[in-house]
């Protein structure tokens, strides 16, 4: 019968008065949920040929005369055509004239009853503009739809309606409604008639509104369209590119019906409201005037997590990892990750002794790992939350690092495994640029999480910033539009529509593995905390939220008048949480102790003691056996693979490569390779990530060998160095520093068994990924207890190439480092240095030779313990003749030179030297050259510090020591307000008790890092070195 109705629908149209009476008959009792509509027609009795056995063959002539009217009979020609000009029912259909030798001729002269011909154009060009107005729907039907829950702001920041759009009543009043319905119809926009509106039209593919129909009339298309688009769900998909998923995301939210829950799943609904809803009314109580950025205004947030959660474990997902704004932390701490509530209530106490090493950091800061089972799906979920700073948005790279190296870890390829959930403020995701960066990490080979959940907390204003001053585009979630991610906007006081758009997220992301935004449209009771006053600048606003009712009382009323629950049921679910956090609370005033690291987002497990101590405080040996320095240099020099056409200008270099191994030497290239190798060999996996760090910035590297005749045909010798070795990943980034540095930071910290590198592609680019730097790696352990060992690689030295590219700023990172430069630490104290590095919050090193570079880096991973790692790398020195390394200075027993002292003569007759210089890095090469140039080898002793800090007292004083005739300065080639000056001087003054001054040799202060003339700079560094040199220079300063 589907078919006979559907035939008769499109070749009779309803009358106004019909429909009007079967849509009232069918219309749902919900204005949001949709049930299945049947369009009943005039009854087909009258044509005696539309019956159910013949439909099909009708519905087949139909369109086949629609195509061609001379291709039917002329019986039909004739029905078809009074069928299409509107003749009444049971008049269209004529009888055959009776078989006789005249009936061919009489039926040639039959003439239609309407006096017209098939309007076919007319017929097509109706079909049409409705396949118009619902793609206008599609399109823009989330500008009309109802998201304000206050009613006062648009969320699109627009009170205009699309021209193309009919709209509801809801939006706008009946005679609007009427005008606008009149001039899309009569002759308007679309071109169709009133009396259109009751007529039947197919639908396209392109749309699921009518369900099991293949055609609705006008009114009910635009009905259906309404509901679909423009109630409590706005849906941006259409700028998708990819016609598979837009007809997902249609057929999930256009089929009727679609959108219904289970007296249980309103009941569970119901319940996680009232846990989100009373754990921050009992905050409050507790605490009311303690800041704690509480949820009220979108406490839907919790059951809309906790959906997200279920439907992605019920796909496969066993680990969630997510990161999130300071807003709500704690309400998703206790109902989301499962935080014990006496260790969240007494942190609130002002008496609370801190335990653990560092800082600390407030408590809507930290994070927290716990593995629970999921009592929806009954399966394991281990749920992880980062810790993050007050600078909103740094986190999203470090989930999304921090999900890759999950994933990577597992062997989970497609994301099935392991997902992200982040979270966003409204202001702050229109507003920082990381999240720009962040979403362009998301598809590309080495960085995506195959899919990110985001959602959007959308207060619909900032701290007390209106959004029509705090963006310019119509949604804060605008953004995630580069990355044909689909945006949900959802009307958070209807908690059905929020779970119901959440669900379909979670769907999409473990169908499509991309990412997705759901934008819980909401608004913020309080002000940007619980002691700030917002009337100050939104005063209409907080006038009507002082008036709306909370989402839990809306809720629950609804369910009652369903019937869904009673008021006692609801009153005991409130009674028996609140009951909960009492008990709780009575037991944290038990607690005494605040222990960070109960607070750990990324344990270790086996890493270190039960008690989180490292499992020894020596470092073995950094060397390597000559075999295995031999073997990784033969893999280095040449192509694994067969069949591989490189470069010729590659083949030179691989030759060079092959004649520094037979000389038993190393380069600045061979010697990192040879420690990245060798940590393979170990089961330490390698990723080393930036721009371009494939080839090398300076083409020193080439760690991928491109095929010069195949497309994407590439080797990495790398992985072709032993059997069993750990994988090696080298991945040129997108031209991003803040994102992709805080990618590797995340990707760090999910195991202590990887060496994970970042190399900017200057060491001044690190200064646009400064937040990472400042918030993260300097005081990471200090806030968090949390140790990372991730290393950054920053090209640094001044080459006459200008301001740009020459400095890495070393006397920031100095600066930031937490030793005391007035106190002479016990110098007696066993194993000092590996106490120091332990102690220390990071690690700054500028190696003046490969060989040092190779230890350091293989130093990373031997200590028992991690740290931050910062190198300032040459850049001249990458083919610098003198900057070679003999094997012998890598063997088995040998480590890591925090200084290198004089060799040469001055150091024979220690007595006669009269100057004894410091310097770190490449200024090296350029003392020694002119020290040689000016016959002064027995005069002048130079000593290289290669770790600058921890600083390294021990061996300075028996430099100091040493030469005891000789005055002490200080050489650089970097501006005396820059580089190391400031930091070595108050040291060097503290190691010898500041028995002796430290002269300064090296460029005058400045503003820019360097000159941007070349004879300027050539003249500067001859200044510097006549200073170093002149053993008179400091006479007139004693």
């Amino acid at each position: 019968m589907f078919h006979l109705r559907t035939c008769a629908a499109k070749l009779r149209p309803l009358t106004a008065s019909q429909t009007v009476k079967t849509f009232s008959q069918n219309r749902p009792a919900a204005a949001r949920t949709l049930g299945q509509i049947r369009c009943f027609t005039a009854p087909v009795a009258a044509e005696p040929f539309l019956s159910g056995t013949s439909s099909n063959y009708v519905e087949e002539m139909y369109y086949a005369w629609l195509e061609n009217p001379k291709s039917v009979h002329k019986s039909w020609d004739i029905f078809f055509r009074n069928t299409n000009a509107g003749a009444p029912p049971g008049t269209a259909y004529q009888s055959p004239l009776p078989l006789s030798p005249g009936s061919l001729s009489a039926m040639a002269r039959a003439q239609p009853l309407v006096d017209t011909q098939p309007n076919v154009d007319k017929l097509v060009e109706d079909h049409l503009a409705v396949q118009s107005l619902i793609r206008a729907y599609q399109i823009r039907g989330h500008h009309v739809a109802q998201l304000d829950p206050l009613g006062i702001l648009d969320a699109d920041l627009d009170s205009s309606v699309p021209a193309d759009i009919i709209s509801s009543t809801d939006k706008l009043d009946l005679a609007v409604f009427k005008e606008r319905l009149r001039m899309l119809t009569v002759g308007g926009f679309y071109g169709l008639d009133e009396s259109d509106l009751d007529k039947v039209f197919h639908l396209p593919t392109t749309t699921f509104i009518g369900g099991q129909e293949s055609a609705l009339p006008l009114r009910e298309i635009i009905r259906r369209l309404e509901m679909a688009y423009c109630q409590h769900i706005g849906v941006e998909f259409m700028f998708i590119n990819d016609l598979e998923q837009c007809q997902w995301i249609r057929q999930k939210f256009e089929t009727p019906g679609i959108m219904q829950f289970t007296n249980e799943e309103k009941r569970t609904l119901l319940a996680r409201l009232v846990r989100s809803t009373r754990f921050e009314d009992f905050l409050q109580r507790k605490w009311s005037s303690e800041k704690r950025f509480g949820l009220e205004g979108c406490e839907v947030l919790i059951p809309a997590l906790k959906t997200i959660i279920d439907k992605s474990s019920e796909n496969g997902v066993d680990y969630v990892i997510m990161g999130m704004p300071h807003r709500g932390r704690l309400n998703v701490l206790a109902n989301v990750i499962r935080k014990e509530l006496e260790q969240i209530f007494c942190q609130f106490d002002s008496k609370l002794e801190a335990a653990d090493e560092g800082s600390g950091d407030v408590k809507y800061h930290l994070g927290m790992y716990h593995r629970r089972i999921n009592r929806v799906t009954d399966r394991n979920i281990t749920l992880s939350l980062v810790a993050n700073p007050s600078h909103l948005e740094a986190a999203d790279p470090v989930v999304m690092g921090k999900t890759k190296a999950e994933q990577f870890y597992c062997g989970d390829t497609e994301g099935k495994k392991v997902m992200s959930i982040l979270l966003h403020g409204d202001a702050a995701f229109a507003g920082q640029g990381i999240v720009y960066e962040t979403f362009h990490l998301s598809d590309l080979p080495s960085y995506t999480t195959h899919g990110t959940v985001h959602v959007v907390v959308n207060n619909q204003i900032g701290f007390t910033t209106d959004p029509r001053m705090a963006r310019s585009s119509p949604y804060p979630t605008d953004v995630a539009r580069v990355v044909n991610a689909p945006i949900f906007h959802v009307n958070s006081d209807d908690p059905e529509a929020v779970m119901y758009v959440c669900k379909v997220a979670a769907e999409w992301r473990s169908t499509f593995h991309k990412d997705v935004v759901v934008d819980l449209v909401c608004y913020r009771r309080n002000g940007h905390n619980e002691m700030d006053e917002p009337m100050f600048t939104q005063p209409l606003m907080y006038k009507q939220i002082r008036k709306q009712k909370p989402v839990l009382q809306k809720y629950a009323e609804l369910l009652v008048s369903q019937g869904v629950v009673d008021q006692p049921e609801y009153e005991e679910e409130i009674s028996k949480y609140d009951r909960i956090c009492e008990e709780a609370f009575a037991r944290s005033k038990d607690e005494k102790i605040l222990h960070i690291k109960h607070w750990l987002d990324s344990p270790w497990p086996g890493f270190f003691t039960l008690d989180g101590q490292p499992r020894s405080m020596t470092c073995p040996s950094t060397g390597l056996t000559e075999d295995i320095l031999t073997h990784i240099g033969n893999v280095a020099s040449s192509v694994p693979v067969e069949n591989f056409t490189i470069h010729g200008g590659l083949s030179r270099i691989l030759k060079t490569r092959g004649e520094l191994v037979k000389n038993r030497t190393v380069d600045w290239a061979l010697a990192e390779y040879m420690a990245f190798g060798s940590l393979l060999k170990e089961g330490i996996h390698i990723r080393l990530s930036g721009q371009d760090v494939e080839r090398g910035t300076f083409s020193h590297r080439h760690h991928v060998l491109h095929d010069q005749n195949v497309d994407k045909k590439t080797c990495i010798p790398m992985n072709h160095l032993w059997p069993n070795q750990a994988p090696y990943t080298v991945c040129n980034s997108s031209l991003s520093e803040y994102g992709v540095l805080g990618f590797e930071l995340g990707f760090a910290m999910a195991s202590p068994n990887a060496l994970v590198l970042w190399e900017a592609q200057f060491g001044d680019f690190h200064n646009t990924a400064q937040c990472i730097i400042d918030q993260f790696i300097c005081p990471g352990q200090a806030k968090w207890v949390r140790q990372n060992g991730i290393v950054l690689l920053l090209p640094h030295g001044m080459e006459g190439m200008g301001p740009e590219h020459s400095s890495a700023r070393p006397e920031r990172f100095l600066q930031m480092c937490n030793d005391d430069p007035d106190v002479l630490p016990n110098l007696e104290e066993a194993n000092f240095d590996i106490n120091q590095l332990y102690d220390c919050n990071w690690v700054v090193v500028n190696c003046s030779t490969p060989g040092n570079f190779f230890h350091v880096l293989r130093r990373q991973i031997l200590l028992p313990f991690r740290k931050p790692l910062i190198i300032f790398t040459p850049k001249s020195l990458l083919r610098h003749p003198e900057a070679r390394t003999s094997f012998d200075e890598m063997l088995s027993g040998t480590h890591f030179q925090r200084v290198i002292p004089e060799d040469g003569l001055a150091a024979k007759n220690p007595e006669n030297v009269k100057r004894l210089l410091f310097c770190t890095g490449k200024v090296y090469y350029d003392l020694t050259r002119e020290r040689k140039a000016r016959g002064m080898e027995e005069q002048v002793a130079i000593t290289r510090i290669e770790q600058l800090s921890p600083f390294p007292f021990d061996l300075l004083l028996r430099e100091v020591q040493k030469y005891p005739n000789a005055e002490l300065a200080w050489c650089q080639e970097e501006h005396k307000n820059q580089g190391y000056y400031d930091y070595v001087k108050p040291r060097l003054r503290t190691t010898i008790s500041r028995a002796k001054p430290v002269w300064y040799a090296g460029r005058d202060p400045a503003a820019a890092p360097a000159t941007g003339n070349k004879k300027t700079h050539l003249t500067e560094l001859q200044r510097l070195l006549d200073t170093a040199f002149d053993l008179d220079a400091f006479k007139n300063f004693s």
